[in-house]
């Protein structure tokens, strides 16, 4: 009686043995596959948001290499960086804002006691920038020329603005 209880025992050992093997390696096989569809579809996404990215970033300074070439100085053959000349020439754009009429770069009187305010700009490429503008209640863009004077300083021109109906 005591061998078969301990032979039982041993069978049933080798059972849970079996069982929990196969559980595991299915197991094992099924989060591999799992993380095997998770990395497609998140390789697939990236490549989504690069590609997206890309378009957003066709209109700007930093990929359009013939805007970069305008920067350079004939007469030394360098460069004025355009890592360094975005923020400048943003800076010196939003710097208006401090006047007590409002930005004049936005291309509209103050229509309302709040004076209107560039909020964000992009540098399209060496003579383009797009600017939001708001005065708190109403919005819109402006398109505005700029230039690099001969010492350094900015000078901007307004091309053209939007100004969005209230809702």
């Amino acid at each position: 009686m005591k061998k078969s209880v301990l032979l039982y025992l041993f069978i049933l050992a080798l059972l849970f043995n079996v069982f929990t093997y196969a559980y595991f390696s299915k197991n094992l096989k099924f989060e591999n596959e799992r993380y095997t569809q998770l990395d497609k579809k998140l390789r697939d996404s990236l490549k989504i948001s690069k590609e997206a990215l890309a378009d957003a970033n066709y209109f700007a300074l930093e990929t359009n290499q013939n805007a970069q070439d305008y920067f350079e100085d004939k007469k030394t053959g360098e460069f004025l960086a355009h890592e360094k000349l975005i923020p400048f020439v943003k800076e010196q754009l939003i710097s208006f804002n401090d006047k007590p009429e409002g930005n004049p770069y936005v291309g509209m009187e103050q229509i309302s006691q709040q004076k209107f305010i560039i909020n964000k700009a992009k540098v399209l490429n060496h003579r383009w920038i797009i600017a939001e503008f708001t005065d708190g209640t109403l919005w819109g863009e402006a398109i505005i020329k700029y230039f690099i004077n001969d010492d350094k300083s900015v000078s901007f021109e307004v091309a053209e603005t939007v100004l969005y109906p209230k809702q």
